[in-house]
C-alpha cells in the first residue's frame, strides 16, 4: 500500500513504465511485489490490468532468503473509477491508489483531489486544472 511503501524500498528504480495512457486514470493502485528480475514486464496475477511497473537498475539486491526483487506494480481492478465512474470509488479511492502523476522513480506517489473524485483545490482551479468528473 501506498502509506507503507518506504522511500528506501523503492531507492534503486531506475524508471517507471506504463502500459496505458495515465492521463486517462485520476488513479493507480500499488504495490511491491517479488518479482525474479529487476527489469523486464511482470507476470499479473490480479483481476483488472497492470498498468505499469517499476524496472530496478544494476546496484539493486536481490533477497538473500528468495532470491526475488521487490519492484512496484500499478494496476486497477474492475470495479475502478475507469471502468466504473458511478461506482464504488467516484468520490474515493481505495487505499492504496495514488495520482499516476505524482509518481516518479523513487518516488511513492500521493492521492490527490483528482485520485479522491473531488472536488478541485484552489490551488487547482487558480492552475486551470479541471477534474474529469
Amino acid at each position: 500500500m501506498s502509506s507503507l511503501i518506504s522511500a528506501d524500498e523503492i531507492s534503486h528504480e531506475a524508471e517507471l513504465v506504463w502500459l496505458e495512457d495515465t492521463d486517462q486514470l485520476d488513479y493507480v493502485r500499488q504495490s511491491l511485489d517479488r518479482l525474479p528480475t529487476r527489469k523486464g514486464k511482470p507476470p499479473y496475477h490480479r483481476d483488472g490490468r497492470m498498468v505499469g511497473y517499476a524496472i530496478l537498475g544494476p546496484e539493486a539486491k536481490a533477497s538473500r532468503a528468495s532470491g526475488t526483487f521487490r519492484r512496484r506494480v500499478f494496476w486497477v481492478l474492475p470495479h475502478d473509477r475507469d471502468a466504473e465512474p458511478e461506482g464504488l470509488y467516484a468520490k474515493s479511492a481505495p487505499a492504496e491508489a495514488v495520482d499516476p502523476r505524482t509518481l516518479e522513480p523513487r518516488v511513492k506517489g500521493y492521492k490527490t483531489e483528482r485520485s479522491e473524485g473531488g472536488p478541485p483545490s484552489r490551488a487547482m482551479q487558480e492552475l486551470g486544472i479541471q477534474l474529469p468528473l
